[in-house]
């Protein structure tokens, strides 16, 4: 028994930035779709008879009977060093300026995680400025350390904080400085602006990048920022 496997869909229904695709077999989870009217979708719900993928864009755009295409590639974005001093999208698409992207690559967003072995060992600490912290929760730098509490309880300021202090020497070499990428989800694009300010004055963004997915944007630009943030970091 063969199994062909089609490149082209018809939109099914459309609700909550969500849209049931008939017709696209054989997609993977994790898969990019583009719209007939150009916006990217992401396939995540992969049923016997439909596809349920994300709308990474304005849904309004989307429409019931619309044609969707699959070039059946994965969800990647843009990264290199061309993205410093620079505030992107959840997609890598820079909001501030338009880079002429020469020294990039494309790096898939869900990826394996490299194992322990493969891994350099923590040896070296960073530094948040905070006695407290630094004297007792001493954190390494390529450790992973996470910063929870309630709302205005200053989790923001600790990592701001954090990126401020250990702004570049740009006497030092390249390898010795520490990248710095901030995802901002769900914020005000005023909030997103006041931290860049504060980045610039203060001389910490020329090796840092602002991944914004604002309160204003899809929930699903908001659900992929982290993802597309940690792919840019590493």
């Amino acid at each position: 028994m063969n199994t062909f496997f089609f490149s082209r869909g018809i939109v099914e229904s459309v609700g909550d930035g969500v849209a049931k695709i008939m017709g696209l077999f054989g997609l993977r989870a994790g898969e990019i779709v583009t719209f007939e009217s150009g916006i990217i979708g992401l396939a995540l719900n992969l049923e016997k008879d439909f596809v349920g993928a994300v709308i990474l864009g304005d849904d309004r755009l989307v429409q019931q009977g619309d044609e969707v295409f699959s070039d059946k590639e994965m969800f990647q974005v843009k990264v290199g060093l061309d993205l410093i001093k620079h505030v992107v999208d959840a997609l890598g698409t820079p909001l501030d300026a338009n880079i002429d992207f020469e020294n990039f690559e494309t790096k898939l967003v869900e990826i394996k995680a490299p194992g322990i072995i493969a891994r350099k060992s923590v040896n070296e600490p960073l530094r948040t400025g905070l006695k407290s912290i630094d004297s007792m929760i001493p954190v390494g730098r390529g450790q992973r350390e996470l910063i929870i509490g309630d709302r205005q309880t200053g989790k923001t300021t600790i990592a701001i904080d954090t990126i401020i202090l250990n702004k570049p020497n740009m006497k030092s070499d390249l390898d010795k400085n520490l990248f710095s990428i901030y995802v901002a989800v769900g914020q005000k694009k005023s909030n997103v602006s006041k931290l860049v300010t504060v980045l610039l004055k203060k001389k910490a963004f020329d090796f840092g990048v602002v991944v914004s997915a604002t309160s204003s944007d899809p929930a699903a630009l908001q659900y992929v920022a982290p993802y597309s943030g940690c792919a840019i970091g590493e």
